[in-house]
C-alpha cells in the first residue's frame, strides 16, 4: 500500500514541513514500519513559482515531484452520503475518492457525510463558522495537516456537525496544504 503527502511548494520554500513529517511518520508507525524518511533532507523546492510537492511512500521507497500548481476557487459543495467509506491514512489510491467526487453535479466538491456526520470534501477538510467561532468536523476522515495546525493555533474548535445543524453556521471553508484556509461562497447543499 502507497501513500501521499502534498506540500506547498513556493519560490524555493516549503510550507509547514513539521506537520506533514508528523503525518508521514503516524502513517509508517502504523503499518509497523520504523524507516526513518526526512523530508527536510530529501525535498528542494523549485526556486520560482507555485507547486505541489507530491510524495509518494511505502515502507520501502519515498519519490517526490513538483507539479505546478493553480490555485482552484471553490463556489458550493455538494453534500454526499458513504457511512462505508475509510481514508484514516492520506492513500495513494484515490478511487473511492475520485467516485463521489463524480457526484458534484454543479458543484466544486462533495462534502462526505459519514454516520450522519459530515468529515471532509474529497480533497480537503472542512470548516463552518457559527458567527463567533470556526468549527471543523470531530471525526474528520483525515487528519490534514493544515487542520491540525489551525487548531494548535486555536483558530479551530472540534465539533460533531450533522446535516440537520448546516442552518446554525453562517459560512463554509475549506483547507488543505495547497489551498490554507479558503471560505466557499455558497457554502454545503444538503443532498436532495
Amino acid at each position: 500500500m502507497r501513500f501521499l503527502e502534498s506540500i506547498k511548494a513556493e519560490d524555493g520554500r516549503l510550507f509547514h514541513l513539521d506537520y506533514h513529517q508528523k503525518r508521514l511518520d503516524r502513517t509508517l508507525r502504523s503499518i509497523g514500519c520504523d524507516v526513518d524518511y526526512r523530508l527536510s533532507r530529501l525535498l528542494k523546492a523549485p526556486e520560482h513559482g507555485l507547486y505541489r510537492c507530491r510524495i509518494l511512500y511505502d515502507d520501502k521507497e519515498i519519490n517526490a515531484e513538483y507539479l505546478p500548481y493553480t490555485i482552484r476557487t471553490f463556489h458550493s459543495l455538494k453534500a454526499v452520503i458513504d457511512d462505508e467509506i475509510e481514508y484514516s491514512h492520506k492513500y495513494a489510491d484515490r478511487e473511492r475518492l475520485d467516485k463521489l467526487f463524480t457526484r458534484r453535479e454543479d458543484h466544486d466538491d462533495v462534502v462526505i457525510v459519514k454516520d450522519g456526520l459530515l468529515t471532509d470534501t474529497t480533497i480537503a477538510n472542512i470548516a463552518l463558522y457559527d458567527g463567533e467561532r470556526w468549527f471543523t468536523p470531530a471525526r474528520p476522515l483525515l487528519q490534514g495537516t493544515t487542520r491540525a495546525r489551525l487548531l494548535d493555533e486555536g483558530s479551530l474548535l472540534e465539533a460533531d456537525i450533522s446535516l440537520e445543524s448546516l442552518h446554525r453556521y453562517q459560512s463554509t471553508a475549506i483547507m488543505n496544504a495547497m489551498l490554507g484556509f479558503v471560505q466557499v461562497k455558497n457554502g454545503i447543499i444538503s443532498p436532495k
